[in-house]
């Protein structure tokens, strides 16, 4: 969701207040998810990298997520959406961690879609943690195969992404979903996140829609009998 800081700057304000458009932007693309078909919907909404950045930007966001799991959980949970949560969570403050084990038990049950928050997320680290699963539960190295991995990232019953989306032009992975976007197709808009919406998510649904998905594999040559 990047974009957040230079929607901000460019109006002569503070990235925070950037950031506080951009949660307004995932409700109108959640709510577009729903209206569109779309069943899950995975957000980064804070990397490993991003402890790095300026210490007060660091508190607003930690704020702010948590303002935002306490305001919005009800309306969530009316709507059916699950709530989970893809991360380190032990880093995370013992009170964020109470929000989250909040929002995700009180939702578990809901079926009309997901909303996957990745929060302290960084694809290595989930697939560094599932190797020391792997360890943990002594499986032999001759066992050890791509299921044996899969089964053991944050959130394994959901499904590898059929698009990624990078707003405001980013044309780099940054370090998500690296196992489960192998083979999940990308697409680069110039389009800042709090200016994200239904119109701008119809464009990347009908975009990829018009593509061949082949997983690697050369489509068998057409015969025609005549």
């Amino acid at each position: 969701m990047d974009g957040n800081g230079r929607w901000a700057r460019g109006r002569g304000r503070p990235a925070s207040f950037g950031h506080r458009q951009g949660v307004r932007a995932i409700k109108r693309v959640l709510q577009a998810c729903e209206d569109l078909g779309v069943h899950a919907l995975s957000i980064y909404a804070f990397s490993t990298e991003n402890w790095a950045r300026p210490r007060a930007e660091v508190r607003a966001l930690m704020r702010l997520f948590h303002e935002t799991m306490q305001r919005e959980i009800d309306e969530m949970h009316r709507r059916g959406v699950r709530i989970v949560v893809s991360g380190r969570r032990d880093e995370l403050s013992v009170r964020m961690r109470e929000r989250i084990d909040e929002a995700m038990a009180r939702t578990a049950n809901n079926t009309n879609g997901v909303l996957n928050v990745c929060l302290n997320y960084g694809g290595r680290a989930e697939i560094v943690d599932a190797v020391r699963k792997l360890v943990r539960d002594g499986l032999p190295a001759q066992k050890v195969d791509e299921e044996a991995i899969s089964s053991r990232m944050y959130n394994p019953e959901l499904p590898d992404p059929d698009l990624i989306i990078r707003t405001a032009g980013e044309h780099r992975v940054s370090n998500f979903l690296l196992w489960q976007s192998a083979y999940s197709e990308m697409l680069v808009t110039e389009t800042l996140w709090p200016d994200f919406g239904e119109d701008e998510l119809k464009a990347a649904l009908a975009e990829y829609a018009l593509r061949v998905r082949r997983f690697g594999a050369r489509p068998a040559a057409e015969i025609a009998v005549g």
